[in-house]
């Protein structure tokens, strides 16, 4: 017979009843707010999350690696792909990550440390107005840093700024087919709601957040950079339901506030509840709730 559990330990049968409890209780979107300046939030977040790895591991195969380079990550938030680059490069490179989420650069920090990988830097900062000198980077790399950005064009002045005329420039970022079906469902809720008009604000949110490439290539080609490839790619989410896709942490964290912010408070309760049973409806036709993310690599040389 085994050693006893610690006497601060639940037992097996509260956990179940717990569990049980999570199981059964309703799930509110509306009620999910996430602090992204929660210590317990960060000290959680994935060193791969499953949202940017597909994104990031297309970048990686894209940069050209060579000696005494200095690199930026735009928008490295926790610091993927930027410790891991950097740790490619070796110590004769130098990579700086700029990302306005303080938290985030702190989580990156401590994995450097960890990882005795000197030669990464993290600055707070925004793509604007980057904290760099002129013509000091060879490499920007920006892993779906670009959607997030207050100002496109000006954000790729200020990379155009900072690079070495010839440095290599490769972005990522998904399409605005992402989650075409979840968005399709959405739409087809408001027109039951009879509030159509509140699809253009959905499809206002999804542009900010989405550009279309033809878009993106030509604010590229007015900052001074010439696109070489584009590599294009997708992967699917999958969920069982809606209330998993509610509940899941990343579309908390990144996308449950702009979805309710479409439908005006006082009826988001019963908005969600509609969707959520016509997304179940495509779940049980389908056999899952299936989200494809498409996604696009650009690879571009600073003229």
């Amino acid at each position: 017979m085994g050693p006893a559990p610690p006497a601060d330990l639940p037992s097996l049968e509260a956990l179940l009843r717990e569990a049980e409890h999570l199981v059964r209780a309703p799930v509110s979107p509306q009620d999910a707010r996430v602090d992204l300046d929660d210590p317990r939030i960060v000290s959680v977040f994935d060193d791969l999350p499953l949202w940017s790895a597909p994104f990031a591991l297309r970048l990686l195969e894209r940069v050209r690696l060579r000696p005494r380079m200095c690199v930026l990550d735009l928008g490295c938030g926790a610091g993927f792909p930027l410790v891991e680059l950097a740790e490619r490069l070796g110590p004769t490179c130098c990579a700086v990550g700029v990302d306005p989420w303080l938290s985030g650069l702190r989580r990156a920090r401590g994995k450097a440390v960890w990882r005795e990988v000197a030669q990464a830097h993290l600055v707070c900062g925004v793509g604007e107005a980057l904290p760099l000198a002129d013509a000091s980077v060879d490499l920007v790399v920006s892993n779906n840093g670009l959607n997030n950005v207050r100002d496109v064009s000006v954000t790729l002045a200020e990379v155009r700024r900072v690079t070495r005329p010839g440095a290599q420039l490769v972005a990522t970022m998904n399409l605005p087919e992402t989650m075409a079906a979840f968005y399709a469902a959405f739409e087809a809720t408001l027109v039951e709601l009879g509030q159509p008009e509140r699809i253009e604000t959905l499809r206002r949110h999804v542009h900010e957040k989405r550009k279309p490439v033809a878009l993106t290539r030509a604010s590229l080609a007015a900052a001074g950079f010439a696109v070489e490839s584009e590599t294009f790619d997708a992967f699917d989410w999958r969920f069982l339901d809606a209330r998993a896709l509610f509940a899941h942490s990343f579309i908390r964290l990144g996308f449950l506030e702009p979805w309710q912010a479409v439908v005006p408070e006082q009826d988001r309760a019963g908005a969600f509840a509609l969707l959520g049973a016509r997304l179940d409806r495509l779940a049980a036709e389908r056999g899952e709730l299936r989200l494809g993310i498409p996604f696009v690599c650009f690879d571009c040389r600073r003229l």
